[in-house]
């Protein structure tokens, strides 16, 4: 199986310096296409789905290899070298973020920038540290996720999109959800919610750019702060829209808050 065709990569636009988008847990590609076709004219735009997720190949799916962060990682790094990238841009949102991150740390050749949309180093709290949830929170997440999947799905999609007078992007995300493989998502759920990347923040070479949104229950205010204090070489934007994912609610503050960063 070739890992273009395990990881459902798509290639597009008349440049040449690699823009890599990275899905967030649950999603797939497709919840880029409001931002990724605005710079198909100066980037070569490179879409994939993780193993497990979208049309991505489910028989690749090794639940050994993707027990941490670092498989996804791998697979990213396995894909730039299909492809012969260097020096690109990553774009992250939420998991991927710190898949990303662990991707750059690996190897430093490969992305001079990063894009961390919505990240978490921890979802946890711990002393002073600000993750949003308590242990106590998080293994009950993951038992009504364990217990009853769709369920789990129809009442934590809406709240992570935010925005209920918009009720047709919880309705996506949901749905999303709801087509990703249960045994799948409830690794990736556990994995997710119980990582812990803080120590390696500061390992990070490439320039970063920590896109935040004002209102965001799964990461708020203070764990995207405490992800740009302790990256090297980093700035820190914070939209005005609500919910985890903004490259849906607010396209276009998204766009404008990356096309500032490329031009620096």
């Amino acid at each position: 199986m070739s890992v273009l065709a395990r990881n459902n990569v798509r290639v597009s636009g008349r440049g040449t310096t690699p823009l890599v988008f990275a899905h967030g847990y649950g999603c797939d590609q497709n919840m880029w296409r409001l931002v990724a076709p605005a710079f198909e004219d100066r980037y070569k735009i490179v879409l994939f789905d993780h193993v497990g997720s979208g049309q991505s190949d489910l028989s690749a799916y090794d639940p050994s290899k993707y027990s941490s962060l670092q498989g996804y990682a791998d697979d990213i790094l396995e894909i730039c070298e299909e492809l012969d990238l260097h020096h690109g841009i990553f774009v992250g949102h939420s998991v991927s973020a710190m898949i990303g991150v662990l991707a750059a740390i690996k190897e430093p050749d490969r992305f001079d920038r990063l894009i961390l949309v919505g990240p978490s180093a921890r979802y946890i709290n711990d002393g002073d540290y600000v993750g949003g949830f308590s242990e106590e929170e998080i293994q009950e997440l993951l038992a009504f996720q364990d217990a009853n999947y769709l369920g789990w799905s129809r009442n934590m999609a809406p709240a992570i999109m935010g925005n209920p007078d918009r009720p047709e992007l919880g309705a996506e995300l949901t749905n999303s959800f709801c087509r990703t493989d249960p045994d799948v998502a409830r690794q990736f759920a556990a994995v997710t919610f119980l990582s812990d990347n803080r120590d390696d923040l500061p390992r990070v070479e490439a320039r970063t750019l920590v896109l935040q949104s004002r209102e965001d229950v799964i990461a708020p205010l203070p764990v995207g702060d405490y992800v740009q204090r302790h990256l090297p070489d980093s700035r820190m934007v914070i939209l005005d829209a609500a919910g985890h994912c903004p490259h849906l609610s607010a396209p276009e503050q998204t766009i404008a808050a990356m096309e500032a960063f490329l031009r620096e």
